[in-house]
């Protein structure tokens, strides 16, 4: 493995271990993050984000796979089982993670997964009947936002 790869598999085996910290320690302090719910956030906000999300995902599960790795960039997907807390709905959610990485930390992390898929199972009816519409979408940024505003105590 190399070390840029080294460093994407002990994020996830953090991950796996419910252990934010050594997630965190992942990050350069001029990281960024996006996916379809938490949009341009900052090295503070990505490692609250995944404190907040390891806190409170009791049930969390994950299996995860390094792809490829070239230079200064790593690709990984991870899936993700979990209960979505608002509607205490099952969520299995399938994300495909690009990662840049800088003297040995994550300066850029990227997460994709249809977002569609994931809000049919996390939010049911009104998932299945307007995930696909950017209000719904704007919606839940909106509110994953707040979570994670008040969880940083802002």
């Amino acid at each position: 493995m190399t070390p840029n790869e080294d460093l994407i598999h002990h994020f996830y085996t953090s991950f796996q271990q419910k252990d934010y910290r050594g997630m965190q320690e992942c990050y350069a302090d001029n990281a960024t993050f996006s996916d379809s719910v938490f949009v341009n956030l900052n090295a503070a906000q990505v490692r609250a984000m995944w404190q907040m999300l390891v806190s409170r995902g009791k049930d969390l599960e994950l299996e995860f796979k390094v792809l490829s790795s070239k230079g200064n960039h790593v690709n990984a997907e991870w899936i993700a089982h979990y209960t979505f807390g608002a509607t205490k709905r099952k969520v299995r959610n399938h994300i495909k993670a690009q990662f840049e990485i800088t003297d040995g930390k994550i300066v850029k992390h990227v997460d994709q997964f249809d977002f569609y898929t994931w809000s049919k199972q996390a939010l049911g009816t009104p998932g299945l009947l307007l995930g696909w519409t950017p209000f719904l979408r704007n919606k839940v940024r909106k509110t994953a936002m707040k979570g994670l505003a008040d969880f940083m105590g802002r």
